[in-house]
C-alpha cells in the first residue's frame, strides 16, 4: 500500500514551524490549517503510521517467505531474488526506524516547552 508523501510532508512542515516556533520564545503556537482537508482520512495521523508500519511488516514478512523458499531449495526463487527483498525490508524498517525516532524528538521538544 502507498503512503500518501503529502500527507507526511505535511505533518513533518507542521513540526518544523513548532519547533521553530519554540526555538524563538513564541508563547503562543497557532496550528497551521491543512493543506489538503479533503484528503485526510478520518483517522487521520494514526491511520497513516499504521499503513506505514503494515508497509513494513509486508516487506519483512515477504522477504521471510522468499529466504524460506530458496532454503528449501524453491527452483523459482533465485538468490538475488531473496537479497533484493531482504534488502527492501532492511531499508524499509530502517526509514520507519527514522520516522520513529523524529517523532520522539519533536514530542520530547513539545513537552519541554515552557508555555
Amino acid at each position: 500500500m502507498v503512503v500518501d508523501r503529502a500527507d507526511i510532508n505535511s505533518v513533518l512542515e507542521q513540526m518544523r514551524a513548532l519547533k521553530a516556533q519554540a526555538q524563538q520564545g513564541v508563547r503562543q503556537i497557532e496550528m497551521p490549517q491543512p493543506v489538503a482537508p479533503e484528503r485526510v482520512q478520518s483517522g487521520g495521523f494514526a491511520d497513516l503510521m499504521k499503513m506505514a508500519i503494515d508497509n513494513v511488516n509486508e516487506q519483512q514478512m515477504s522477504a521471510k517467505k522468499l529466504a524460506e523458499a530458496y532454503e528449501l531449495g524453491d527452483p523459482s526463487v533465485d538468490l538475488p531474488q531473496v537479497m533484493i527483498q531482504a534488502q527492501k525490508a532492511s531499508v524499509s524498517f530502517q526509514a520507519m526506524t527514522q520516522v520513529r525516532n523524529r517523532l520522539v524528538s519533536a514530542y520530547e521538544d513539545i513537552m519541554n516547552m515552557s508555555i
